[in-house]
C-alpha cells in the first residue's frame, strides 16, 4: 500500500512539474513588468483570462499597449460608439469600492466586499448585522435569491468571503455569469444611514430619537409626464430585547417629488434626512426595562423595487 502510495506521489509531482515551471516562469515575467504594465494588470486581475494573462506576459514590451487596447475592444458592448461601457463600467466600480470599503487596512476594491461589488455590482439587498451572539460581525448581500457572506470575525472591518462548498460554487459561477451582464447599467449602491441621537428615561417614560439619512444619489426616482420626479421610501422599524420579543414597532412613508430633472440635480452629493421617535409607553407596547436592544430595520423604494435591512444594537 505505501509502495503503491509512493509511486502514485511521484506520478503526480512529475505530472504538475510543467504547470510549476510554466507557473514560476509568468511570475517571473510579471515581476519584470513596467510599472504601467504592472498596475493595468493588477487592476484588471478580476476579468482578465488565465490565457489572456499569459499572453500579455509572454508579449515584447512594444506590443503590450496594443493588447490593452484590444483587450477593452473585446469587452465593448457596443463597438459602433466612442465609448466602452463596459471599461468605464468597471472603472467606475473600483472607484466606488474605494470609497465603500475602507478601513481594512488595503484600497477598497482588493478587500473581499469589493471584488464581489466589481464583479456583480450592487446587490440587490443588503443586510448588515452588527453583533453576533458568536461575538462576529456579518454582511449578507444578495443577488437575486443567491446570498453572498461577509465574515468580521472580530469586529474590526476586515469583512472576509465566507467560504463556499462545492455545491454553491456552481450557483455562484452562474449568478457571476448574470450579473456581470450588469456591469454597463448605471447602478448606484443602495444604503442609508440610522443611528440613536438621544434617549431619556424617567420612572414612567421612555423618549428616543432616532436619526435616519440617505443619499439623494442612491434615490430612483420615477419622471411623470409633466417631466417631473417622485418616488417613495417606506421605513419599517421593530425594537426587540434579548430575548426576540418586539417592544416597539414604527413605520414611516416618506414622499418624495422634484418638479424637474434639474432641481433634482442640485441635490448632488446632499442627504435625505429626518428623525424618528420612540415614545414608550404607547397604546400597544408597555415601557420596556433599561438595557440593550436591537433595532431592525428595513427600507423599501416603490420606484425600482431596492430593499435593504438592517440591525443596530441601542442602549435604551
Amino acid at each position: 500500500m505505501r509502495r503503491a502510495l509512493f509511486f502514485f506521489s511521484i506520478f503526480f509531482f512529475l505530472l504538475s512539474m510543467p504547470f510549476w515551471f510554466n507557473s514560476c516562469t509568468l511570475n517571473r515575467l510579471e515581476k519584470n513588468l513596467k510599472p504601467e504594465d504592472a498596475e493595468w494588470l493588477s487592476e484588471v486581475r478580476y476579468i482578465i483570462t488565465s490565457e489572456e494573462r499569459k499572453i500579455f506576459l509572454e508579449l515584447p514590451e512594444s506590443e503590450r499597449e496594443q493588447f490593452k487596447e484590444d483587450f477593452w475592444k473585446r469587452r465593448d458592448p457596443d463597438p459602433d460608439t466612442e465609448e466602452n461601457e463596459f471599461k468605464d463600467e468597471y472603472y467606475r466600480r473600483i472607484e466606488q469600492a474605494n470609497q465603500m470599503f475602507l478601513g481594512e487596512g488595503r484600497p477598497g476594491w482588493l478587500t473581499d466586499r469589493g471584488r464581489i461589488y466589481i464583479l456583480f455590482g450592487p446587490p440587490t439587498e443588503r443586510q448588515t448585522f452588527p453583533m453576533e451572539a458568536a461575538g462576529y460581525c456579518r454582511e449578507v448581500w444578495y443577488y437575486g435569491s443567491f446570498p453572498v457572506i461577509f465574515i468580521d470575525e472580530h469586529c474590526s472591518g476586515n469583512y472576509v468571503l465566507s467560504a463556499i462548498n462545492l455545491e454553491h460554487l456552481q450557483d455562484l459561477n452562474l449568478a457571476q455569469g448574470y450579473f456581470q451582464k450588469t456591469i454597463t447599467q448605471e447602478r448606484s449602491f443602495f444604503d442609508y444611514n440610522l443611528k440613536l441621537l438621544r434617549s431619556e428615561r424617567t420612572a414612567d417614560q421612555l423618549r428616543a430619537t432616532l436619526s435616519f439619512s440617505i443619499q439623494y444619489d442612491q434615490i430612483w426616482f420615477e419622471v411623470k409626464d409633466n417631466a417631473s420626479l417622485e418616488t417613495e421610501l417606506y421605513l419599517t422599524l421593530e425594537l426587540k430585547d434579548k430575548t426576540g420579543r418586539v417592544v416597539w414597532r414604527g413605520e414611516k412613508t416618506i414622499v418624495l417629488n422634484f418638479k424637474d430633472e434639474d432641481e433634482l440635480k442640485k441635490m448632488k452629493g446632499k442627504k435625505f434626512m429626518m428623525d424618528v421617535e420612540i415614545k414608550l409607553p404607547d397604546g400597544e407596547y408597555p415601557l420596556p426595562p433599561s438595557g440593550k436592544y436591537l433595532l431592525y430595520s428595513n427600507l423599501k423604494q416603490r420606484t425600482e423595487g431596492k430593499e435593504l435591512k438592517k440591525v443596530i444594537e441601542l442602549k435604551l
